[in-house]
């Protein structure tokens, strides 16, 4: 009767051991894992604090805001239009420019197309060879080619065209300018930063007079820029 009872009793102490040693490990772990903030009471664990930590000790690399070189801006501008533009990151301006210079050169082309053709149709009506006829073609039907009317509008043609190409050659360059102009602007204000609050104050305000010793009363304009 003793047997069994004594071995029952080794089972017990077995398994209470056992069971100590368990909790004695989980305390450990628990400890081992989770780290105590003593001023505020919380706990947080190990690998929440190691990520804290090292996002903290990461160097946290900011991009540079863009800010273009007026004198590359400049330099692309006047190599080809558009490109200064394109340089200062203003694409919503490239349509703009690319826009005025096919219309102008589409104006000196057609002007100057016809200034061509008007200025050999008013040589060839002037002249007496029979062989040269290119001023048929620009004549209203019916005109005599032989009438003054005809040379003078020949003539007249050929000068409204001319004045008219050279119009669009210089409406060509002054183009090519304010591009260049442009783009140089732009990128010199670049970091222009214009604020929000710009307003003006007027109020009164006392003036020293130096040659009494009066005060003298006026107004002072407060301009607020920043």
């Amino acid at each position: 009767m003793r047997k069994p009872f004594l071995l029952i009793v080794v089972l017990l102490l077995n398994v209470t051991n056992l069971l100590a040693l368990q909790v004695d490990t989980i305390r450990t772990n628990t400890d081992s894992t989770f780290y105590t903030l003593q001023e505020q009471n919380i706990v947080l664990p190990d690998s929440l604090l190691f990520s804290a930590d090292s996002l903290l000790n990461k160097t946290v690399v900011v991009p540079e805001l863009f800010k273009p070189d007026p004198q590359k801006s400049l330099w692309y501008a006047l190599i080809f239009p558009g490109l200064g533009q394109i340089y200062n990151r203003q694409y919503w301006k490239v349509p703009i420019v690319y826009g005025g210079v096919v219309g102008l050169t589409y104006a000196i082309s057609w002007n100057g197309k016809y200034y061509r053709d008007y200025s050999r149709a008013y040589r060839d009506i002037m002249d007496s060879d029979p062989n040269t006829k290119s001023y048929e073609k620009l004549l209203p039907y019916g005109t005599d080619p032989t009438s003054s009317y005809a040379q003078n509008l020949m003539k007249t043609k050929q000068n409204t065209y001319r004045r008219y190409r050279d119009l669009s050659i210089v409406g060509a360059v002054a183009f090519y300018a304010i591009t260049v102009i442009d783009a140089y602007v732009d990128a010199q204000l670049a970091d222009f930063d214009i604020s929000p609050d710009l307003s003006m104050r007027v109020g009164p305000a006392v003036f020293e007079n130096p040659n009494s010793n009066k005060p003298n009363l006026g107004l002072q304009f407060n301009f607020i820029f920043f």
